[in-house]
């Protein structure tokens, strides 16, 4: 299992409380979402929030991260024209996502190269700050990107984009529990990110955190019965009946849904808090540097910076020229190893994800195999 980048198994502890939360649903659905929800719904929401650095009443729980950035493309107004500044190692799904709001909003879409291999995050902020112009009003990035697992310095980017007046999005979908994130250190406009990989939460959680100032900028994905307030606007902020505020519910709230995975939040930081976060992320750095040391002398080229601070638990590789993607996916599956295969439109990447239950075994099985599959 070399593949917490794309999805996190759940813990045992984790999961027994999820489902525990399901069989009580199942017994009784109005007595769980009217009565026995509200509390355990706030109560996950103070738990996440101060997890991840940021106020209650400024997050918004979605079902993963590719709902929180569809929330922000759909519901935030831009002035025209102008531009969408992204990266060009953003994950595919959500540039597309982002080339439907420019369409919708008479927008462009423009990209620029990041230098991937670079030395020092000043690089990065260079590369970006020459990209920004007059006509940028957004900026989208990853706080670690998904193909190779370069760490961007995203509190830098934000506050460049903040001189010039460009709205943030950020993509932390790998952040949480890999980093050390403290979400309003970034200062984003919009930060958004999962909890299921990294924080090996259930399946169903990700997250949406509100930059202070922005509370008010956008619509729901969908109207339901948050859009209208029970109570008059300065109380917006301020608790609800629902496990909520107002604010919170207004982006949130979608009709019947099952919460579960939003719930058993609090049991995935229980969970690795317990086993203590240095001694996991030193962990996940003894396996990157592992990794590196099998499969460098392989002939693979490092593609994830081998520099404090700008890599984590993602260490991507190259791989030679004319191989067949889908055919390497399922060599590799034959011999049992989840792992990704990354198709770039000018190299291939296979990329390694190793989180504390990783052994030095399996990452010494891949090294064994990929040779004869190369």
């Amino acid at each position: 299992m070399l593949n917490t980048g794309s999805y996190g198994p759940t813990p045992t502890p984790v999961f027994e409380v999820v489902t525990e939360l399901r069989r009580r649903l199942a017994a009784g659905p109005t007595d769980f979402f009217t009565r026995q929800m509200p509390p355990l719904l706030w109560d996950a929401r103070v738990r996440t929030a101060e997890f991840l650095g940021t106020a209650p009443e400024r997050l918004v729980f979605t079902g993963n991260v590719s709902v929180a950035i569809n929330l922000v493309a759909s519901g935030l107004r831009l002035n025209g024209p102008g531009e969408i500044l992204l990266t060009d190692h953003e994950y595919g799904a959500m540039q597309w996502c982002w080339e439907r709001a420019a369409q919708r909003q008479g927008l462009t879409i423009r990209t620029f190269p990041l230098p991937t291999m670079a030395k020092d995050p000043a690089e990065i902020i260079e590369a970006a700050t020459r990209a920004m112009s007059a006509k940028t009003r957004l900026f989208f990035f990853s706080h670690v990107l998904s193909p190779t697992g370069l760490v961007l310095p995203a509190k830098e980017l934000c506050a460049e984009a903040r001189k010039r007046g460009i709205v943030t999005v950020v993509d932390g979908a790998h952040a949480p529990a890999m980093l050390p994130l403290h979400v309003d250190a970034v200062r984003a406009d919009f930060y958004t990110a999962n909890l299921h990989k990294w924080l090996l939460a259930p399946i169903g959680a990700g997250f949406l955190a509100i930059g202070a100032g922005n509370e008010d900028r956008l619509q729901p994905l969908q109207v339901s019965w948050g859009y209208h307030p029970d109570r008059p606007a300065k109380f917006s902020d301020e608790r609800d009946p629902y496990g909520s505020t107002w604010r919170t519910r207004f982006l949130e709230f979608e009709g019947t849904k099952d919460v579960g995975p939003w719930l058993a939040v609090p049991a995935a930081i229980d969970f690795q808090t317990s086993l203590g976060w240095d001694a996991i992320r030193a962990r996940m750095a003894e396996l990157s540097a592992f990794s590196r040391a099998k499969l460098v002398p392989l002939g693979l080229k490092l593609a994830t910076p081998d520099v404090p601070g700008m890599h984590g638990s993602l260490t991507a590789f190259e791989l030679p020229a004319g191989l067949n993607a889908v055919k390497l996916r399922e060599e590799l599956w034959k011999h049992r190893i989840e792992i990704p295969i990354i198709e770039r439109p000018d190299r291939m990447l296979i990329r390694v994800s190793g989180h504390f239950y990783t052994t030095e075994a399996e990452i010494e099985r891949l090294a064994e195999v990929l040779p004869g599959l190369i």
